[in-house]
């Protein structure tokens, strides 16, 4: 296979592909396909049904992007012929991403195209409905309510459906939502369902969605589960050092591209305005801010050359922010999976590298273990001392400023919660963590009341 794609270039579809697809696949700067767009083009360009599974970063956005366009073009699609293709996405991030990626390779092509998503005002979505759009691109529930109660959405001619990130549309309860729109969408169509782990949810979907015998591209042969540029460890950090750790490391990598991973919305929300009063180059992005200031940050970090995104996992799937130096984890991952998806943010594409770490606690080593049994080796990293006094200004912050307070409260509480439901509960264990110490970590002198905590306690005692 190796040799197949070190000699692959797009060039060689010249014949097989509308040259304006190809003159935008050159203008976009890509001239070799990745492997899974070696092993899913030909598939899809033939009309046939297809399941793809490949890790994160791999380049699956155009596999599928490509042949939807060819398809139209084939089948000589005008607005007057409606919808022809429909993109499904889990989050309003993929799809804005998606959708724009779509609009470059439509650069020179006369496909109409719109993004329909939750979040926002319908009254534009309903206005390019009545005019006619061949390619959507989406989330399930707006979709799902457009093809329900629009009049106009004309989806009786549909060649194509995508279902991206299949398992993360699984995860996050869209299953109803799918169901729904396979049901209201012609059964003659081409399929494509695309996701970074194949497991009996995601083969129960492609039963639903896909034809009997679909081709099933998998890139499971390899010695681990992350991308080869990847370089990727971990850093045994006591609780209370976190935020001196950060901000020493975010210091040093003043000019690099830096994503840092939180369990929850607070958590973001409070380490962002203790890293802004500090004067660091943050920006945030959770699933509780508008989708107007979700899409902004997304924007201004995309489009930065170095800076900071806080974010929680709205971010950690399918998500292609350009030259990531940096993956921190912050909080710990809810599974491995999850892990994988998180540090998939950096090293994307052909030839690219990146850097990973995550922080443990020393009971929290084992977790290396879980990774390792599915073939994700991390190295042991040390660092130097965080910086003297951080600590000490986030302490007196807390102490004179109530707003801080508050939001660090709500965040050390919601931090907790997170703990407390992992689902690797052996080895993060609520029962083992030290709440004073971890209320320190939020700059509290005084360990805040944690009630939920004494409540379980109190159930099980009843019991």
């Amino acid at each position: 296979m190796d040799g197949v794609l070190n000699s692959s270039t797009f060039s060689m579809l010249e014949g097989k592909l509308d040259n304006r697809i190809l003159k935008s696949i050159n203008a976009l700067g890509f001239e070799k396909p990745t492997e899974i767009q070696v092993k899913v083009l030909p598939h899809m360009l033939l009309g046939e049904d297809v399941i793809a599974a490949a890790k994160t970063g791999s380049g699956k956005t155009l596999a599928f992007l490509i042949p939807a366009i060819e398809c139209l073009l084939k089948h000589k699609f005008t607005k007057s012929l409606g919808t022809g293709c429909i993109i499904i996405s889990p989050t309003r991030e993929l799809a804005l991403q998606t959708f724009e990626i779509l609009g470059k390779l439509l650069n020179n092509i006369n496909l109409s195209h719109a993004l329909i998503v939750g979040g926002v005002k319908k009254s534009k979505e309903l206005l390019a409905l009545q005019k006619g759009v061949n390619i959507i691109v989406g989330t399930p529930g707006r979709i799902l309510d457009h093809l329900k109660n629009t009049k106009e959405f004309n989806s009786h001619n549909l060649k194509c459906l995508i279902l991206d990130e299949a398992d993360k549309l699984l995860e996050a309860g869209f299953q109803k939502h799918i169901a729904g729109i396979i049901k209201d969408l012609p059964q003659k169509r081409q399929t494509g369902l695309f996701s970074a782990t194949i497991d009996d949810k995601v083969k129960n979907l492609a039963r639903l969605a896909l034809k009997e015998k679909p081709v099933l591209v998998a890139l499971t042969d390899e010695k681990q589960s992350t991308v080869v540029g990847l370089k990727q460890g971990y850093f045994i950090c006591p609780v209370e050092a976190r935020i001196p750790w950060l901000y020493k490391m975010l210091k040093k990598a003043k000019k690099l591209k830096v994503l840092v991973f939180f369990s929850s919305c607070k958590s973001v929300d409070f380490h962002y305005e203790f890293f802004m009063y500090c004067k660091a180059p943050v920006i945030r992005i959770h699933g509780k801010l508008s989708q107007c200031q979700r899409k902004e940050a997304f924007q201004r970090f995309v489009e930065a050359k170095n800076g900071v995104l806080f974010c929680t996992d709205v971010a950690a799937r399918g998500l292609d922010i350009p030259a990531v130096d940096w993956v921190v984890q912050f909080d710990p991952p809810t599974d491995v999976k999850e892990y994988i998806h998180r540090v998939g943010r950096t090293a994307r594409g052909l030839n690219n590298t990146g850097n990973a770490v995550i922080l443990l606690r020393p009971e929290e080593e084992f977790f290396t273990q879980y990774l390792e049994n599915k073939k994700i080796y991390l190295d042991k990293y040390t660092f130097d001392q965080p910086l003297d006094g951080v600590q000490k200004m986030l302490e007196d912050l807390i102490q004179k400023n109530g707003v801080m307070k508050t939001l660090a409260r709500k965040a050390y509480l919601s931090s907790l919660r997170c703990y407390n439901k992992h689902s690797l509960n052996t080895v993060f264990n609520i029962k083992k963590l030290d709440l004073k110490l971890a209320a320190r970590a939020f700059g509290f002198l005084e360990q805040p009341h944690v009630d939920f905590l004494n409540n379980r306690k109190k159930h099980k005692e009843g019991k």
